[in-house]
């Protein structure tokens, strides 16, 4: 089963467009892409989708293994309380843990504010063969920094440096650079931004003060930053439209509901390893006479004496 290649298009940011998140759903997408499953519920319709993405990832992520010729990465960046450690836990629970990593990046240590904004990410990009996730990245340093600019002077930006929007523009120029070298040298860059409403927002918060259970997840900060929505909004709007690239495409993903928005990240994640078309490795003639050998030595042991005890 494969995400509708028309849906995909619909939730891509085609390179040189705008991300126009003011037009874009944060509930549904334009085509029906819920497979019939004789189920009327539409979270169940999205969960059983979902189940049918988990086993091709699955599959496409021992083709990727094997090949050992591609690594994928894969961004995701929202808003709070938008879903990404839900995503991460639901899409990527069928992974074998060997060839996936899962780095979660908060404020900068003080060693890594004494780098350059990419070099801390640069530490933690997945080897060849192996799918690395990151739960917020490198453009935290065009979002969040934006937003509550007084974080730059923790940067030590040299004097003369860029400032205002020059800075941001070099930084997204920098930040194409940069994953155009991943693509180059074998890694494969998808970004996502978890697109949800204030109002969802607002009740997954409420959600988190209400059930016990979730109250470790609210952060008084989060009200703090609650109050710039419309700025995140704005600077998503141009990170996005800035940095979405044929090497690196953006995916703006509903994320209102949270079975569907699970769903549709998977479907994405198959249909980006297919593109790559990993395949295993081929045996040669050599590879398969000693292959034949061990077979043979195998079926000996079985059907050899018994050892007298």
């Amino acid at each position: 089963m494969k995400l509708p290649l028309p849906v995909v298009d619909e939730l891509r940011v085609a390179p040189g467009a705008a991300a126009n998140l003011a037009q874009r759903s944060t509930e549904t997408t334009r085509h029906n892409w819920l497979q019939e499953t004789g189920r009327s519920d539409p979270s169940e319709l999205a969960d059983a989708d979902l189940e049918r993405f988990r086993d091709e990832l699955a599959v496409a992520q021992q083709a990727l293994y094997a090949s050992d010729t591609w690594a994928l990465l894969i961004v995701l960046q929202a808003l709070d309380a938008a879903g990404k450690d839900g995503t991460i836990a639901h899409v990527m629970s069928g992974l074998n843990p060997q060839g996936c990593e899962v780095h979660a990046f908060k404020q900068p240590s003080s060693e890594e504010l004494r780098h350059d904004f990419l070099w801390r990410v640069n530490r933690f990009l997945p080897e060849r063969g192996h799918i690395g996730i990151f739960n917020r990245s490198h453009y935290e340093e065009v979002l969040v920094v934006r937003v509550h600019n007084q974080l730059l002077d923790a940067e030590h930006i040299p004097p003369g440096g860029a400032s205002g929007a020059r800075l941001w523009r070099e930084r997204y120029e920098d930040i194409n650079a940069f994953e155009r070298h991943l693509f180059r040298s074998g890694t494969r860059v998808v970004k996502f931004f978890l697109h949800v409403s204030k109002e969802e927002q607002r009740k997954r918060l409420l959600a988190r003060l209400d059930d016990a259970e979730k109250r470790w997840k609210f952060d008084p900060q989060d009200l703090v930053e609650r109050t710039h929505f419309a700025e995140y909004r704005r600077c998503y709007e141009e990170a996005i439209t800035a940095t979405s690239t044929a090497w690196a495409p953006w995916y703006v993903v509903p994320a209102d509901h949270k079975h569907a928005l699970r769903a549709l990240v998977g479907g994405i994640v198959v249909n980006e390893i297919q593109r790559l078309h990993p395949r295993r490795p081929v045996v040669n003639a050599a590879a398969r006479r000693v292959l034949e050998q061990a077979r043979q030595t195998l079926e000996h042991e079985a059907s050899g004496p018994r050892k007298r005890r």
